[in-house]
């Protein structure tokens, strides 16, 4: 079974769950694609990273979720799924940070140096999070249809978002689509 990236849980909502992440440390990769498309163009990397293609050539863990989120390196946060970041309008191409988070007790300074300069170790500190679990194909519909949603839960619980929305997916993508696990994530406010 794939490791997970821990959480508390803080409270449960109707429509989405209020978790406290650790800070942890992402191996991440920019890609310049469509959304749907971005995942893939960064998997290899990633997985050759995690499968020894480092300067200590060891293997780590695959963990989940693989996270995805819009722009540069400075906003991703979480683990056990892939995340992204919103989709750009009308389906173009765009940058995009895809991390996988790894394994519980590396810090940036213990992770293994990658050999491939595309990918980049970077520590993410701990944080509130809502978060809203979806099933189905992760597309970059499903995606804005359900960051919607989220952000209109927060509304209505009265809670602020602080960054941008990232993207979880769970699944690897010969898992049939109605079975896999999806997550949109955005920071809350501490109140």
């Amino acid at each position: 079974m794939t490791e997970q990236q821990p959480y508390d849980l803080v409270q449960q909502y109707p429509h989405f769950e209020l978790r406290r992440y650790p800070a942890h440390v992402l191996a991440e990769v920019e890609v310049h694609a469509a959304f749907d498309r971005a995942g893939n163009e960064a998997f290899r990397y990633l997985f050759n990273y995690i499968s020894g293609s480092n300067t200590t050539r060891q293997k780590l863990t695959m963990t989940a979720p693989v996270i995805q989120e819009s722009g540069t390196s400075e906003k991703l946060a979480v683990t056990a799924p892939v995340l992204q970041s919103g989709p750009l309008p009308d389906g173009r191409d765009g940058d995009y940070a895809v991390a996988f988070v790894l394994p519980a007790g590396l810090t940036a300074e213990t992770a293994p140096v990658p050999k491939e300069p595309k990918v980049k170790i970077r520590e993410v500190p701990g944080a509130l999070s809502a978060v809203a679990r979806f099933t189905g194909n992760g597309s970059a519909a499903a995606f804005e249809r359900h960051t919607v949603a989220l952000t209109g839960a927060l509304q209505l619980a009265d809670l602020t978002p602080i960054s941008a929305p990232r993207f979880a997916r769970f699944d690897p993508p010969f898992k049939p689509w109605f079975l896999r696990h999806n997550e949109v994530l955005l920071d809350v406010k501490e109140s």
